[in-house]
């Protein structure tokens, strides 16, 4: 598995997971269509070439068939720029395959190897089991619930927050 930068050629294949019910489950917005993907994609190519790059919209590749079976968010906070959140998403018919543990595995050794950031965190919907253990197998901690953190389009929704320090963190093949 890989990951890149995300291009107008992968708007079909992004729009599998952020437009699947299924995928989106846990996040906090509806199903995306295909429009709304392709404006994300394009935002994301604009945030490409700003400077200071705070936004990393990246997309997971399996790397047998180099098809793009996700997509890997990084955004560096503009007030503590030592500090970064990460999100993710698979297309269901990953699941269930240890991908999400290796694509939090390469999110975290990016950002400290290659960015040389101090923290990176996640937050989670409480019932999404499956970022609980990728988050914590991938060597995260579990730092606790921010409660009516998000609003969703079926209400407020509490987060469990974890995170990964650059001089407590040991990467895990």
């Amino acid at each position: 598995m890989g990951l890149r930068d995300v291009t107008e050629a992968d708007v079909a294949a992004l729009h599998a997971v952020y437009g699947d019910p299924t995928a989106t489950q846990h996040m906090p917005f509806h199903p995306r269509d295909l429009p709304e993907v392709a404006a994300l994609v394009r935002q994301a190519m604009e945030a490409a070439c700003a400077e200071p790059r705070r936004l990393y919209l990246l997309a997971v590749i399996d790397a047998e068939h180099h098809d793009v079976i996700g997509v890997a968010r990084l955004r560096i906070e503009a007030e503590h720029p030592h500090s970064a959140e990460i999100g993710f998403g698979l297309h269901p018919g990953q699941w269930g395959r240890g991908i999400g543990t290796d694509l939090v595995r390469l999110l975290l050794k990016f950002g400290f190897r290659q960015l040389g950031l101090h923290r990176i965190w996640g937050a989670r919907s409480p019932a999404n089991l499956p970022a609980q253990l990728a988050m914590l197998t991938a060597g995260m901690v579990e730092e606790g619930r921010i409660r009516h953190h998000l609003q969703t389009p079926h209400g407020w929704r509490d987060s469990i927050m974890h995170s990964a320090l650059d001089d407590e963190w040991t990467e895990r093949s």
